[in-house]
């Protein structure tokens, strides 16, 4: 088991696979704003797209969109050679994990991004999405959409009227929807910010 987490390229690999099945079943399968609820009202499946970021989010239109993922690709190329890096000169297989998540959390939303308006008809709230269809994508390339299915609406209510700016307004926990690219990413980052100093002591 040691010998799998310190190989950077299975990590990455195991994640993308089970990020884009995810995926994939979502958008082949569902409407977009269709949902299938489990745990109750706390947890659901939720279909929506997004044009890139994280938790959907969104960035600065068609342009934005552009950088934002050849900014991704470039970081998940410094994060290949920084983890090659790492496995030869200290092995430390917690950082290898963290990193390895991290940079297949964003190779997993740069598939969408890159070759989904290429390979998918559009998905709607009237239309479930084809794969290859005959009359070619929804995009162009580098113009495809994120998928995005996990939402957790576990707590909601009104802020109280005393509290200032919010007083009175709706809030729910947790709001943004995401995938699995987006958990990795978050749990690579907040894993380095945690163990920070027992990676970079220097």
């Amino acid at each position: 088991m040691l010998k799998f987490l310190k190989k950077p390229f299975w990590i990455v690999s195991l994640i993308i696979v089970i990020d884009q099945v995810s995926k994939v079943l979502v958008k082949t399968t569902m409407y977009v704003g269709q949902e299938y609820k489990f745990l109750g009202e706390w947890a659901r499946i939720h279909f929506i797209e997004n044009n890139g970021m994280a938790f959907g989010m969104e960035f600065a239109g068609e342009t934005g969109k552009i950088i934002l993922t050849l900014f991704r690709l470039v970081a998940v190329v410094g994060l290949a050679f920084y983890m090659r890096h790492i496995t030869r000169t200290r092995p430390n297989t917690l950082l290898i994990v963290l990193l390895s998540m991290i940079t297949a959390g964003a190779l997993g939303n740069i598939i969408d991004s890159v070759f989904y308006g290429v390979l998918f008809s559009e998905s709607t709230p009237y239309d479930i999405a084809v794969f290859l269809p005959e009359a070619g994508g929804y995009a162009s390339i580098l113009h495809g959409k994120v998928v995005d299915m996990f939402y957790f609406p576990m707590i909601k209510g009104f802020w109280p009227e005393w509290m200032p700016r919010v007083g009175g307004q709706y809030f729910e926990f947790f709001r943004p929807i995401f995938n699995v690219a987006d958990s990795a990413i978050t749990v690579g980052v907040f894993g380095l910010i945690i163990f920070q100093k027992r990676f970079f002591k220097e």
